[in-house]
């Protein structure tokens, strides 16, 4: 795994952690607590469950990002005609599950997600999670808190929660490179382009694309992010689409809550899925995501879109 002197104080103590999961052929131990490892965006949670992950020798071993872990979910679900059916297809065998970002925020989630949690823990799956929450703080809606607190009981009951919060964001920090979703770049672009050039399908949904071109296609936020399309479908589309453009992205405080709440769903999977992107918006970054009211995970889009190569001028024309 990572060499001592890359790591933090946290992440030592999480690799650490992780590495007591294994026996010394790197299998999973059996009947072992699971870890949960929990801290700000950018502190290096997914990059230690990865480099676990690769070094796990079994081939009983799924990785899923949470996004498409449920967009799977919902298809299997769709295709069985059950949920209990549908988690026994993507778990199969596994006797080690990784799940990254792990997140609550809806109520009808939050259900899936105790049947998930049910079903891997009566299967003895070791579970390692990542996520910018601690446990207490997921589903914090008032209205629907409650009703989670028995899963967060059982994770509690299941896991070790462990923090990896270091002073700073290796994102914000970290040289560009030249592959995946960091070889993009952030624009600041004041021209605004409303036409549509074709209309590509998701699910069901009708989605008005500004140019399509083999692998590589253009949205506007606005008919991308402002339209009821869900992480599903960006999930989807990722798998089509390897290179990416989202023009006009406006201040997200200027937009209603769940336009925004889509941009940061839309970030997130194609971080994952390491998909090159640029993005043309009017403002730099910092006014980009400054002053968002009630929108969650918002710091780590703003973690992420870091990664990007900055604009050279203040306005492309």
């Amino acid at each position: 795994m990572e060499d001592d002197v890359t790591l933090d104080a946290d992440q030592l103590l999480a690799r650490a952690r992780l590495l007591e999961l294994l026996d010394r052929h790197a299998r999973p131990v059996k009947r072992h607590r699971g870890i949960y490892l929990h801290g700000r965006p950018g502190r290096g949670k997914t990059m230690l469950m990865d480099d676990f992950f690769s070094h796990v020798a079994s081939n009983r071993k799924r990785r899923f990002h949470f996004h498409n872990f449920f967009a799977q979910l919902h298809t299997a679900a769709h295709e069985s005609g059950s949920i209990d059916k549908a988690i026994d297809n993507l778990l199969g065998h596994a006797e080690l599950v990784c799940f990254d970002e792990f997140h609550v925020h809806d109520i009808g989630d939050a259900m899936l997600i105790a049947r998930t949690l049910d079903a891997l823990l009566a299967r003895r799956v070791l579970l390692v999670v990542t996520s910018n929450y601690p446990p207490d703080q997921l589903l914090p809606n008032p209205l629907f808190h409650d009703r989670f607190l028995p899963t967060i009981a059982r994770i509690r009951a299941h896991l070790d929660i462990v923090s990896v919060d270091g002073p700073f964001d290796y994102r914000a920090r970290a040289a560009h490179r030249g592959t995946g979703f960091a070889s993009g770049s952030y624009r600041i672009d004041d021209v605004r382009d409303v036409g549509t050039a074709q209309v590509v399908i998701a699910g069901s949904r009708e989605i008005h694309a500004s140019a399509v071109d083999d692998a590589a296609v253009t949205f506007d936020f606005a008919a991308l992010c402002g339209s009821a399309t869900a992480a599903s479908d960006y999930v989807e589309l990722a798998r089509r689409f390897h290179r990416w453009t989202l023009c006009d992205v406006p201040p997200l405080r200027a937009v209603p809550p769940d336009w925004a709440m889509r941009f940061v769903n839309l970030v997130d999977v194609l971080y994952d899925a390491d998909l090159v992107l640029t993005l043309a918006a009017r403002t730099a970054l910092s006014d980009l995501v400054a002053d968002v009211p009630a929108v969650p995970d918002l710091a780590r889009t703003a973690s992420r879109l870091s990664e990007l190569r900055p604009p050279e001028s203040a306005v492309v024309r």
